[in-house]
């Protein structure tokens, strides 16, 4: 198995992306999958190699990336050091962040016969829009997926909301290192201007692709409403639950070289899934 881990590819505002692939033998002939990690999450959380070794296996080219601006640096891409950086993000940069793996991945991969996407919660969101908006997307598959982009803000009551106006920043705490994650009120003007373009309704919609939707009937970050939601404007999407969490079972670190029950269910899946298109 080939194995290439931090490739710099230039993302939003030029900042790198750190990205890996995978792939046994060549890519000649082979679907390329693109992972996009979900909020306060990066490429190797959770030991995602895993996840990637077993891609790889099963034929195809997995390709797993940091966002540009999810907090992460070349020197630290597994920690939170760039908060500035973390700041500044927003759905319009992780889209363009997107679009710019997928070039690279067919530039570099020529041999490849076509591009799946697989996202994880607000990261399912993001697949959804590009899959909607580009041609080059013969399918996609989501774990956990928001059903609209108002990631974290969502369900702040007015009073703060009013607050991030005035003082330009708010914060977000990270449940897994206790960092206090500055959220600048860009996002939220981010999310204003491009209202239509970030709409995920419009977009599954939309959507001519297969589709699969995988979640956890236990999952308290994104319930399991959101799903039954994206499938009702997608009739045709696979619906596939776990009785299981939000990350299906895995933690960072994960030290173990096996996945949790549910997290390999959904894998299997998932790789049916791509299998069939």
């Amino acid at each position: 198995m080939t194995i290439i881990k931090d490739i710099q590819v230039a993302g939003s505002a030029g900042r790198p992306m750190l990205t890996d692939i995978f792939y046994t033998g060549n890519t000649e002939g082979k679907p390329a999958v693109i992972y996009a990690h979900g909020f306060n999450g990066f490429k190797d959380w959770g030991n995602f190699d895993i996840i990637a070794k077993q891609f790889a296996e099963a034929g195809f080219v997995f390709v797993k990336f940091n966002f540009s601006h999810n907090g992460t640096t070349v020197q630290h891409p597994e920690d939170f050091t760039d908060l500035e950086a973390y700041g500044n993000n927003n759905y319009t940069k992780e889209l363009n962040d997107l679009g710019a793996i997928m070039d690279w991945v067919a530039e570099a991969n020529p041999a490849i016969t076509g591009i799946y996407l697989l996202g994880h919660s607000r990261g399912g969101g993001i697949t959804l829009l590009k899959a909607a908006r580009d041609a080059r997307v013969k399918a996609v598959a989501t774990w956990a997926s928001v059903n609209e982009c108002k990631t974290p803000w969502g369900g702040w009551d007015i009073d703060k909301m009013e607050a991030w106006e005035e003082t330009g920043v708010a914060y977000y705490t990270n449940g897994r290192t206790g960092q206090q994650m500055p959220l600048y009120y860009q996002l939220y003007q981010d999310y204003l201007r491009n209202q239509l373009t970030l709409n995920i309704e419009r977009a599954i919609k939309s959507l001519e692709v297969p589709v699969l939707l995988c979640h956890g009937s236990g999952d308290n970050a994104v319930k399991m409403d959101k799903a039954l939601q994206l499938k009702e404007w997608q009739p045709a999407a696979d619906l596939f639950v776990v009785d299981s969490d939000h990350v299906f079972g895995r933690k960072h670190p994960w030290l173990e070289d096996t996945l949790p029950g549910a997290m390999q269910q959904v894998l299997d899946k998932t790789i049916g899934f791509f299998r069939a298109v």
